[in-house]
């Protein structure tokens, strides 16, 4: 199911010299952030978990999410080279899975790192904040790969889509109405982190078990869609 030259030629896609600058610009701007913060005000519990969870996991990890979900495959299919990979003697869904991993690799070293050494910039991992966060971080960097790698196979204007979906709905409705709450992968990520915490510090509108359902159900929901959709741009492609 996985597959090592599918594998390098997505890294080398994603890590190209544009792309890169985006992945590091934003792990480089909340540990800015975190070091002013600790500068100016100390180290602070509360202002941690909120600098963590509004800016690391609310803008961060959707934002890199976007960028490495939409980027393993969509530029692929908009200049047509996907012809060329789908050419190979490459099942389908091993190509799907292959960029599945390589997108969820990128967005876990750009996104859930940064997350943990903020957390002990700004706190020192005081009350686990840190810990929990980065894993609020890696299991949301798993559901929001295979969303936006989804995305990028079944649109052209994935890029836009996911970045209203990680802008407007997560960071915003997700954040503020409590329907749309239920249907955010940063709550159901938070879930996580509240139950490593336990202290009050972090909470979500999801519960922990209803939250490990639904992450494991998109994530492969998404993952078997976008390898069936593949198997369709194919078909349509020899006809």
């Amino acid at each position: 199911m996985y597959n090592p030259t599918v594998a390098r030629l997505t890294y080398r896609a994603l890590l190209g010299r544009r792309r890169a600058l985006i992945l590091f610009a934003l792990p480089a701007l909340l540990l800015v952030i975190a070091a002013a913060i600790r500068a100016f005000n100390g180290a602070d519990d509360q202002v941690a978990a909120d600098v963590l969870g509004g800016f690391a996991l609310a803008t961060m990890v959707p934002l890199i999410g976007v960028i490495a979900g939409t980027g393993a495959i969509g530029p692929e299919i908009d200049d047509g080279s996907i012809v060329y990979l789908l050419s190979k003697p490459v099942k389908r869904p091993t190509i799907i899975f292959t960029k599945l991993i390589v997108a969820v690799a990128v967005t876990m070293v750009f996104s859930a790192l940064p997350t943990f050494l903020a957390g002990l910039i700004l706190n020192g991992n005081g009350q686990q904040v840190a810990v929990a966060y980065t894993v609020a971080a890696l299991v949301a960097s798993i559901a929001y790969s295979a969303l936006f790698l989804l995305l990028g196979t079944v649109s052209r204007h994935a890029v836009v889509i996911g970045l209203v979906y990680a802008l407007v709905w997560e960071a915003l409705f997700g954040s503020l109405i409590s329907g749309a709450k239920t249907l955010s992968v940063q709550q159901w990520a938070l879930a996580l982190a509240e139950k490593v915490t336990g202290d009050g510090l972090i909470s979500s509108e999801v519960g922990l078990s209803t939250a490990v359902v639904l992450l494991a159900a998109v994530t492969v929901a998404a993952t078997w869609f976008a390898g069936h959709k593949l198997r369709t741009l194919t078909l349509a492609g020899e006809e």
